[in-house]
């Protein structure tokens, strides 16, 4: 199995070579803030699994000390992209240009959800920006 993927602006472009062991939807206080979002939405696998196919000298990555959160991202864009510092490889799922079936296996650190998340079932819903 390959799963491709890339940042926004396309500098950088990678391959997973392995099948994602974890789906997870992280609702911590760091994933809020380097995503900007309620939560981020991470696949997991073997580092091994990662290759790069063009940017990698693009890649950056911070570490949140004296935490194990880190998150790599392109220079250019600033899109979030596959990170292995922790020994494994965490994959943004909203970087991955293949489809894939699989759904997120849990909610993790739901206890830092943010307040305004909750309840959001029958919220109205757009195809497209609303007018």
């Amino acid at each position: 199995m390959t799963i491709k993927g890339s940042c926004l602006c396309g500098d950088v472009t990678f391959e997973i070579r392995a099948e994602f062991k974890n789906f997870y939807l992280c609702h911590c206080a760091h994933c809020q803030k380097d995503t900007g979002s309620a939560y981020a939405a991470n696949l997991f696998t073997g580092k091994e699994a990662l290759v790069w196919l063009t940017g990698e000298d693009k890649v950056k990555t911070f570490k949140l000390t004296p935490t194990r959160h880190s998150k790599s991202f392109c220079c250019q864009c600033g899109s979030a992209v596959p990170n292995t510092t922790n020994g494994f490889c965490s994959v943004p799922a909203g970087s991955l240009d293949s489809q894939i079936s699989r759904t997120p296996d849990a909610h993790i650190f739901t206890a830092s959800q943010a307040d305004w998340e909750s309840g959001l079932e029958g919220l109205k819903s757009y195809a497209r920006f609303p007018e």
